[in-house]
């Protein structure tokens, strides 16, 4: 099988290249020689990689293409498709780190001859690490079968790949060896699924790392830990380690549960279950009784086996509602736990209130099953809009004479922006107040986060369990004060952006600008007057990232990067970031308290040598509104810069360093009206909100 199998499309030729499409548009145009579509359609066609390779090697377009996005290249262009890809490559990754020797072994010789030896070389991996190949027919418990009195169905997450399946991966797998000599087998298999992630984000609902590593610290650091929802098995990777851990795991779709399953085999040495089938109605691990189960389900699911699974021992807490699909999960969740054992699931808030899931919700309360209710901020996981929320569970060994419920509300932690919320602050918030309430049974109020509520106190008609109908209000003088502060800060603010705005301008002759001469970006780039960088997809974990919204709204570095062991973009004082999405005319001077930030998504960095250009001037010009509208490209849904094409004029260094000064004072003013603006719009709605809760006297 050739390599031509592989295939990659013009948006793939301008990441290998490093520049934009409309470049490799070019390309085809002007150059005869340029490799013929291979595939895709007529308005996105697809090309042979091994022939891109060779055309840009040889006409200079790039020195070597680098191996990780060759290999992600392979991946995403795979015949067979890049989860199946991203499969086949996960289980060579697993030989090589678990029996590196078997891999040296069969890789020797031809193509044929590799595709022939893995399968036996997998399974002797897998099978010890996974469990047995083959499918299994189980019925759920007490489930009734469909009209056909067919079994429901679920099977093992993964049976090694036979050689037919692997020949046209031969090339990529050669690739994912010779990446893994360089970042190890488990980094190179996280960077290849967080590629996967980020290229296909409308086909995965994620669970994000912050939120996971959340949930898991609820849970303690229990021996068996079950997630009956798996997707691409974030929640477990988070448990904590234990000797003679076992992590059982089930997803519906079969490319998730064997994601997972490799995923959590390459991260741990503990016993790794995974199959594939519908929990609610093919449950494969009918006889578990867990430490804990952690759960992300799928929410406002319908079809969720409503009417097969009316008489299933599953529902001892009541029925639910066909609207109530997240309650199913719930029970299934405590009838997969020992006594004693702890459950953590996200949930969407309606579930706390809806009127059809108060039986339910009562009789998890009576008999102590449901421990804590926690409000996240909105931003913590899909959707970013809707604050979810967390329940724990417990199952109960025997029902509490007085039992209470734990309500918490972390949204004070929100963040503006899609930079998620202020993890730390609500990870303090959450785990403090749980392992206090776990303690004692009880916790004394924590004004506007937290407090401890009788059960009998919610057992009325609504059973209404949202913590934002329950907790007090922070203390009134503290709003107050707060207020106070906000006043006082909006008058400096005021007082600065008076200072700050321009003087009366003199205006000049008309079109100085246009008979300076003029160069780009990508003439600067080449000439060695600055150097062009462009966001990574993956980083260290404990970087923080300088998103494009930070750019646009001018924030501290609030994003994340999937974590591994690609070396990210790392931001200076003096670089100049550009978002290239969105058709905002807008570039940002890093300075120090944004210096050392990683370099997220969507932006370009330049940066400038200082004895060549002015890092002010630089900003200040390739923010012009002509200068983006003669550089910016145009697709149905948005606008995409091409930074190497934004023009500025050539001046002398110390004529760059005047308009730069004038831009810096520029960028102070806009800086000031936005910081007005925020402190405005919060001092208003804390006086609407302290007139109408109580806590400000209307004089």
């Amino acid at each position: 099988m050739q390599d031509n199998a592989t295939e990659v499309t013009a948006a793939g030729i301008a990441r290998l290249a490093g520049v934009g499409r409309a470049a490799v548009s070019n390309w085809r145009r002007r150059h005869a020689d340029f490799p013929r579509p291979a595939g895709g359609t007529e308005t996105s066609p697809s090309f042979a990689l091994t022939e891109v390779e060779g055309w840009l090697r040889r006409h200079r377009k790039l020195a070597e293409v680098p191996l990780r996005e060759r290999v992600w290249q392979q991946l995403a262009g795979h015949p067979a498709g890049p989860a199946t890809a991203l499969t086949h490559a996960g289980c060579v990754l697993l030989l090589i780190h678990d029996r590196s020797p078997d891999w040296l072994e069969v890789s020797s010789g031809t193509d044929e001859r590799l595709a022939a030896m893995l399968p036996a070389a997998l399974e002797r991996v897998l099978t010890p690490r996974l469990g047995e190949p083959g499918g299994s027919r189980v019925n759920s418990p007490g489930a009734v079968n469909s009209p056909a009195d067919a079994p429901a169905v679920t099977a093992p997450a993964l049976a090694p790949p036979t050689a037919p399946q692997l020949l046209p991966s031969v090339p990529l797998l050669r690739g994912v060896a010779e990446l893994a000599a360089e970042r190890g087998a488990r980094h190179t298999f996280e960077f290849l699924l967080g590629r996967h992630l980020d290229a296909n984000p409308r086909q995965y609902t994620l669970t994000p790392a912050e939120l996971a590593g959340l949930m898991a610290d609820l849970a303690g650091t229990p021996r068996t830990v079950l997630d009956p929802a798996c997707g691409t098995g974030a929640l477990l990777r988070s448990v904590a380690h234990r000797p003679g851990q076992e992590l059982h795991a089930q997803d519906s779709s079969p490319e998730l549960a064997a994601i997972t399953a490799l995923r959590l085999a390459l991260h741990t040495r503990a016993a790794v279950h995974a199959a594939v089938g519908d929990t609610l109605r093919a449950d494969a691990h009918p006889g578990l009784r867990a430490d804990a189960v952690l759960c992300h389900p799928p929410f406002n699911e319908r079809n969720w086996g409503h009417d097969e699974l009316a008489y299933d021992p599953r529902w001892e807490y009541g029925f639910p509602a066909r609207t109530e699909s997240e309650l199913a999960w719930v029970q299934h969740a405590l009838a997969r736990l020992r006594d004693g054992g702890t459950a953590v699931l996200l949930m969407p808030p309606a579930a706390a209130s809806r009127r059809s899931g108060r039986r339910i919700r009562a009789d998890l309360l009576r008999r102590g099953a449901l421990r804590a209710v926690v409000a996240l901020p909105a931003g913590a996981a899909p959707p970013y809009n809707i604050p979810l929320h967390l329940w724990v569970l417990r199952r109960p060994e025997q029902a509490p004479a007085q039992p209470e419920l734990l309500l918490a509300d972390a949204g004070q932690f929100a963040v503006e922006g899609r930079g998620g919320p202020e993890w730390p602050g609500v990870r303090e918030t959450v785990l403090d107040a749980w392992r206090a309430f776990d303690r004692a049974g009880r916790l004394d109020e924590r004004p506007g986060l937290a407090r401890s509520v009788p059960v009998i106190e919610l057992l009325d008609d609504d059973v209404d369990l949202a913590p934002a109908r329950r907790l007090p209000p922070p203390a009134a003088a503290a709003g107050a004060g707060r207020l106070t502060d906000v006043r006082d800060r909006l008058d400096e603010t005021l007082r600065l952006t008076a200072e700050l705005a321009p003087p009366p301008v003199e205006p000049a002759p008309p079109a100085v600008s246009r008979r300076l001469p003029l160069t780009t970006v990508g003439e600067l780039a080449r000439g060695g007057a600055l150097v062009m960088r462009t966001g990574g997809h993956g980083g260290h974990a404990r970087v923080p990232v300088l998103t494009d919204h930070d750019v646009l709204a001018g924030t501290a570095p609030s994003g994340t990067l999937p974590e591994s062991d690609e070396e990210p973009v790392l931001t200076a004082p003096g670089d100049v970031v550009v978002p290239v999405l969105g058709g905002g005319a807008v570039a940002r001077v890093v300075d120090d308290a944004t210096a050392s930030a990683a370099l997220g998504r969507n932006l370009v960095l330049l940066r400038p040598d200082p004895a060549a250009l002015d890092a002010w001037f630089l900003a200040g010009f390739l923010r012009g509104t002509t200068n983006h509208r003669q550089a910016s490209s145009y697709a149905s849904t948005a606008t995409r810069l091409d930074v190497r094409r934004l023009q500025l004029p050539r001046l002398p260094l110390d004529e760059q360093r005047c308009y730069g000064a004038r831009f810096r004072a520029l960028d102070a003013f806009e800086r000031a009206l936005k910081e007005a603006g925020r402190l405005g719009e919060q001092l208003v709605r804390g006086m609407y909100d302290g007139l109408t809760d109580g806590t400000i006297a209307p004089d």
